[in-house]
């Protein structure tokens, strides 16, 4: 039985089926309305780096046809067959869009769905309607993403512009053709599954209800729908990967020759001295600079952006990263979460808002009597705030840096202090931590646990170390650890070591133990 997922929810492929040869159909439908759908295959920067992973009526398959367009079948207005075993290492998602080609807004659409179908069985599927969107002109309709292994993402993100803007949005570059290029020609992909010894559910798309014909090889199911339409001949933007600048050179030596991609003509940064020599002085006042011809105009400012002068092209680097998820880090002290995505509010630590855009309600998040009372006792009272609404809610506090933290049914230990914002959806009770040595023969922390995501703060870049019978951590540098983790107070208190100076001062330790797998988390401060 399929699966009906909402805007938001995530799971594992292994989860809904063994299969991993998928057909993947879009049924998108509006009165008078044109739509391209595609689906680009991005980079662990979630990047566009290889235009030949942008699958669309132009370019119908990848290279080594892990993802194929099929056409229109069974029902669907548009179908692909994702191959997952085949995809190479560098691709890590997969996005699916639509978007109008022509007049209209997304708000126009019917009802319609995304779903996936192995060995001719659907599996899940997510259905949306018009009234989801309002001026939007593309859809990121759902998204196959790599995290240790293949999961499925309902997204639903409504995206402003057209299939223009959304590839600049996953860091393609549009450049206009002379002619129209034309549809593909030949043959529909082959159905042949990849080889393996014995094969989980074979690709297979749903069954329509037409005259029956011969099944293909690859486990279709008996009545596979008609040949897929002949799409109409229209202009297509073509991308390339974005313009990467050249790394600058090491200190010293001359720069290197200019990198795939630098644009023609551009000069390169001239090289800084040797060490312990002074660079060249400035021309007097009226006379040209060394090595400039004659006629060059001047006046141009210095420390203009690589990408061109103007006040765009100074703030492109700082642009809003939108990316379709639910949690988006922006930068390393500033994320964001989108509340139209997951349906779930949001508690977050009472004046961490920055921004907010859309209809967002901000409350009070109460403990009550006993959780005030537990929160005093152990110094593990948070103050939050609940966020709900339709909208996008930025989120920081004193320039820390954030790191969202995908529960999937884990746990996690997090020192109140460190926790900025997290899902609703998740338990969180305070935990004790046995031992000896210290008065009150213990220390506290939150253990979070559930499905959702929860936004942890440092104090600098930390580093996760893998927990061994050795393991020890200063507690006030501690961050978090797994919940599987077997934690002991290791006092270092000894009357002689502090009877004279020069002691190290690291009186009180964590020492952890647990199986392979469990981790730590320390941050370079001591809170």
């Amino acid at each position: 039985m399929a699966r009906e997922f909402q805007r938001g929810h995530k799971a594992k492929i292994s989860d809904l089926t063994s299969g991993t040869d998928l057909y993947v159909g879009v049924q998108i439908a509006g009165s008078g309305l044109t739509f391209d759908i595609s689906c680009f295959g991005l980079d662990a920067n979630e990047q566009l780096s290889d235009d030949r992973y942008f699958i669309f009526f132009n370019q119908p398959k990848s290279p080594e046809e892990s993802i194929q367009l099929l056409g229109a079948q069974a029902g669907d207005t548009e179908s692909f067959r994702v191959t997952l075993d085949r995809i190479p290492a560098n691709i890590h998602k997969l996005s699916f869009t639509a978007t109008l080609d022509g007049a209209g807004q997304m708000s126009q659409v019917g009802p319609g769905y995304i779903r996936i179908v192995a060995g001719g069985e659907e599996v899940v599927k997510y259905a949306f309607t018009g009234s989801e969107f309002t001026t939007e002109r593309a859809v990121m309709l759902g998204d196959f993403y790599l995290k240790d292994v293949w999961r499925f993402a309902a997204v639903g993100q409504g995206f402003d512009g057209g299939l223009d803007a959304l590839l600049k949005n996953f860091g393609g570059e549009v450049a206009e053709e002379e002619a129209p290029a034309a549809p593909p020609q030949g043959a529909a992909p082959s159905f042949a599954p990849p080889a393996q010894a014995s094969a989980p559910p074979a690709f297979g798309a749903p069954a329509a209800l037409q005259a029956p014909q011969p099944a293909p090889a690859f486990g279709a199911p008996a009545a596979p729908a008609p040949a897929p339409q002949q799409q109409p001949m229209h202009a297509a933007p073509t991308i390339s990967a974005p313009v990467v600048p050249p790394a600058p050179a090491p200190y010293g030596q001359p720069p290197q020759q200019p990198q795939f991609g630098q644009v023609p003509g551009q000069a390169s940064p001239p090289a800084a001295p040797p060490y312990g020599q002074q660079p060249p002085a400035a021309p007097p006042f009226g006379q040209q600079p060394p090595g400039t011809q004659p006629g060059m105009p001047h006046g141009v400012p210095q420390g203009v952006p690589a990408g061109g002068a103007g006040l765009q092209a100074a703030l492109q680097p700082y642009k809003e990263a939108a990316t379709g998820q639910r949690w988006t880090s922006q930068n390393q002290q500033l994320i964001r979460v989108d509340l139209t995505m997951g349906g779930t509010p949001v508690l977050a630590r009472q004046g961490s808002m920055v921004m907010y855009q859309g209809k967002v309600d901000f409350g009070y998040k109460g403990a009550g009597f006993a959780g005030r009372m537990v929160g005093n006792a152990t110094g593990q009272e948070m103050q939050l705030m609940r966020c709900t609404g339709r909208g996008q809610v930025f989120l920081a506090e004193e320039g820390a840096h954030l790191h969202p933290i995908e529960l999937q049914g884990d746990g996690i230990c997090v020192s109140a202090e460190s926790v900025l914002a997290f899902d609703e959806s998740l338990q969180y009770e305070v935990r004790r931590i046995e031992g000896h040595g210290i008065p009150g023969g213990a220390l506290f922390t939150m253990l979070f646990q559930g499905t959702g995501t929860i936004v942890v703060k440092t104090h600098g870049v930390p580093v996760v170390l893998p927990v061994t019978p050795t393991t020890f951590a200063d507690c006030n540098a501690v961050v978090a650890w797994s919940s599987a983790s077997q934690v002991i107070i290791s006092s270092q208190v000894r009357l002689r070591r502090n009877a004279y100076p020069g002691h190290s001062g690291e009186t009180v330790n964590l020492q952890f133990r647990g199986a392979p797998g469990n981790f730590i988390v320390v941050q370079p401060y001591e809170v």
